[in-house]
């Protein structure tokens, strides 16, 4: 095969695996869904604790999903490098702001990793590699700044070419009602279960926590020019297809197709062609998270935008229990059950089998494919 599609490496480490995660004032919300994610999973680097002095002294595990996993949250960067018994190599901005800039005092804390000798990966829409004072503290300690959502040169992107009709495995998209609802950590839950289940399963990222947990196959889609987005999304599919030979693709979505803001939902579903859509919900919110002017929409109306929108079919919900009680999350997947007719679970407390059950209903084949001899 060509190698113009082969995956485009995010970014390389410059040394070492060890990590802190900066998330003041975030980590467990909304805007700290970066951090979220890398204490949830990370490939490539080893989270030692994250910053929070709004909620220090908690295991990050118990407080996110009631699990302990031994990540400390921890009041300052100096009690993490305490923590570490040494300096960390990196320091990791696990802010997801829905400007993409930094305040004064995050600033502050950032600068301070980097003049500790701390490398720095930034995943947010300002590049720090474009402020002097950044780079001129880098260039001091020594260290490197990777500003990860920074597109490549235009001439190195990619517009839509139809190669996805060369993709032969089934495409799954993870879709949503909202931004930061949980679809990503869905997405990667789904991939995990399905290769436990003998099912071979890669992922294609489309946002930038998903390039810091080490994924190979991806794009930060939101700091495209549009005129390339379904073409990088299209492109990343083919190198997931010619680079893994995969039973299914998992495409992780982004903000909403009804969304007025995050629009790159269109992009995922015209430059994938899922053959299937799994809708992300948060029963409990009333409005958008960072729009709190827009009504939420509701998992039926998602539905019926998709459909409409694309030539494809949605395949099963996923519940996002933030606010919910065991009994409440309980009554909301069997009356979204009821009223969709389609399989509903929760990733994060539900059994996986479900995740999987959801998509080998809605593929069969892949069902015939597990009880072949090989």
């Amino acid at each position: 095969m060509s190698g113009s599609t082969a995956p485009a490496e995010p970014f390389a480490l410059p040394t070492g695996s060890t990590a802190v995660v900066y998330c003041e004032g975030q980590f467990g919300e909304q805007d700290g869904k970066t951090a979220n994610g890398l204490v949830r999973h990370s490939e490539r680097y080893e989270i030692l604790s994250v910053v929070d002095s709004v909620r220090s002294g908690v295991d990050a595990g118990r407080l996110l999903d009631g699990v302990a996993n031994g990540i400390p949250v921890l009041a300052s960067l100096d009690e993490a490098v305490a923590h570490a018994g040494r300096v960390p190599d990196y320091l990791i901005c696990g802010l997801a702001p829905a400007d993409g800039l930094l305040s004064d005092d995050q600033r502050i804390v950032l600068l301070d990793g980097i003049a500790r000798g701390m490398h720095v990966i930034n995943g947010l829409h300002e590049f720090l590699n474009d402020d002097a004072e950044f780079v001129a503290a880098a260039a001091t300690a020594g260290v490197t700044v990777t500003d990860v959502r920074r597109p490549r040169a235009k001439r190195d992107l990619h517009l839509f070419s139809g190669r996805i009709a060369d993709v032969t495995c089934p495409r799954i998209a993870v879709l949503g009602t909202d931004g930061a609802i949980g679809k990503r950590t869905t997405a990667t839950l789904l991939v995990q279960a399905l290769n436990a289940r003998g099912i071979k399963a890669v992922m294609v990222g489309t946002g930038q926590t998903t390039l810091i947990q080490g994924g190979r196959y991806g794009v930060a889609l939101d700091a495209l020019v549009p005129q390339f987005c379904s073409g990088e999304v299209e492109h990343q599919v083919v190198a997931a297809f010619e680079g893994e030979d995969p039973d299914v693709i998992v495409v992780e979505g982004q903000g909403a197709l009804s969304h007025p803001a995050y629009l790159t939902s269109a992009h995922i579903l015209r430059g994938s062609r899922p053959a299937g859509v799994i809708v992300q919900h948060a029963p409990k919110r009333v409005v958008l998270g960072d729009f709190p002017m827009v009504p939420m929409p509701t998992a039926a109306s998602e539905i019926a935008l998709i459909e409409a929108f694309a030539d494809t079919r949605v395949i099963g919900v996923t519940i996002n229990h933030e606010e919910m009680t065991g009994d409440e999350l309980a009554d909301a997947i069997e009356e979204h059950r009821t009223q969709l007719g389609l399989p509903v679970t929760d990733p994060l407390t539900r059994p996986a089998a479900e995740l999987v059950d959801m998509v080998l209903a809605a593929f069969p084949a892949l069902a015939a494919a597990l009880s072949d001899p090989v």
